[in-house]
């Protein structure tokens, strides 16, 4: 089989969506070698990603297509995929080819564009104007979870029948955490130098951040609805009995980039290599993570399989996603936030139960898992087609 997959996320150098493209390519072509996998897209800012190099069978090739600037979803990518005898299209990130010539598989990773207020996305004006006429034309759609899977059935008013939940699942490196340094030590630093108080400090032997301990962390790009703003002002709540607690916010610049307060304990620092982040959270006292709004929480999904212990808020798919492994708090409340991580924090039992409990649900999830599912979705479009 020939699968076409929009390559238009690799061109961003982080996040979810990138994560996703090139996870699910990888595991696609792993396990089904006989197939091809063309990685297509108008844009040029984008590399082969070092992770597709031992697989022949992905091709990241430009495509030959000179058209006029703005025609590539109604005519290039058309006459690009019957050049190279492409049988069905892969939209990762809510686009797919405007005629219908061949089947279509495209992934909805949620509904915050037609969201009010924190939990809209940047680029939500190109999406609400597009995406509902090309769910009707789509073969078949995908969600990663079944909470975003009902709230696209109900808003939209497409039939649950051509829409496949497919979780995704957390880079392998995540489970592969160094030993971490017991909790009580609160003195030991990465690196061969002493931190100040805010700032993104690198150590000079390589080894990351270096963060005192005890700490909070989270993790993700800066937008409202990841709820930054209230988690610092519970952080602030908790801190008052534990003067030495940290806030370690660790992710990419977004559209809440406003500056923060330098204050003692909170670490702003930007985008980290997966090694960073997996050291930071085996070190952490917890991971918070209150966002308002996911499509599925890929955060909390590497924070468990690190073997963190989790705060998340009540979010359906995070909910869905980490389920009893992981504590929700009411993240629409500054107070109850703090006292959700003021009960973990007070409680080793409760630290460790949701350590453990994290690494046994995080194992529910594989890339591999997800190509297969992915798969059977593609040969079930070219049937319906």
């Amino acid at each position: 089989m020939r699968i076409a997959l929009d390559a238009t996320p690799l061109t961003v150098p982080s996040g979810g969506t990138r994560r996703y493209v090139v996870e699910l390519t990888r595991a696609l072509a792993a396990q089904f070698p006989d197939d091809e996998f063309h990685l297509l897209s108008d844009q040029t800012s984008w590399e082969r990603p070092a992770e597709f190099r031992n697989f022949p069978n992905i091709v990241t090739t430009a495509p030959s297509w000179r058209g006029f600037r703005g025609m590539w979803w109604s005519s290039g990518l058309a006459w690009e995929s019957r050049r190279r005898g492409i049988e069905i299209f892969h939209g990762t990130d809510f686009s797919i080819p405007y005629l219908p010539l061949r089947p279509s598989v495209m992934m909805v990773h949620d509904l915050s564009p037609w969201k009010r207020g924190p939990a809209r996305a940047r680029d939500a004006g190109r999406v609400r104007s597009r995406t509902p006429y090309l769910l009707r034309m789509a073969t078949m759609i995908l969600t990663p979870t079944e909470a975003i899977r009902r709230e696209l059935s109900r808003a939209f008013g497409v039939s649950p029948a051509r829409i496949r939940a497919v979780p995704l699942a957390a880079a392998s490196c995540f489970g592969a955490a160094s030993q971490a340094v017991p909790e009580s030590d609160t003195k030991k630093t990465w690196g061969t130098k002493e931190t100040g108080e805010t700032g993104d400090t690198k150590g000079e032997s390589g080894g990351g951040p270096q963060i005192p301990k005890p700490y909070l962390l989270s993790v993700g790009t800066r937008e409202p609805r990841k709820n930054i703003a209230r988690l610092i002002e519970a952080w602030r709540i908790v801190k008052r009995s534990r003067p030495s607690l940290g806030l370690v916010l660790a992710g990419a610049a977004g559209t809440d980039d406003a500056p923060y307060r330098q204050e003692p304990g909170l670490h702003v620092l930007g985008r980290l290599a997966d090694i960073e982040i997996r050291d930071l959270l085996n070190r952490t006292a917890a991971f918070v993570y209150p966002s308002l709004y996911e499509g599925f929480g890929l955060p909390v999904v590497e924070a468990m399989q690190a073997g963190a212990a989790v705060i998340t808020s009540r979010d359906p798919a995070l909910v869905e996603v980490s389920a009893s492994a992981a504590m929700h708090a009411d993240a629409t409340c500054t107070r109850a936030l703090a006292r959700t991580i003021g009960q973990v924090l007070d409680s080793e039992m409760l630290r460790n139960r949701l350590r453990e409990q994290g690494k046994r649900r995080a194992l529910r999830f594989s890339w591999q898992a997800t190509a297969r599912r992915t798969r059977a979705t593609y040969v079930e479009a070219i049937r319906r087609f």
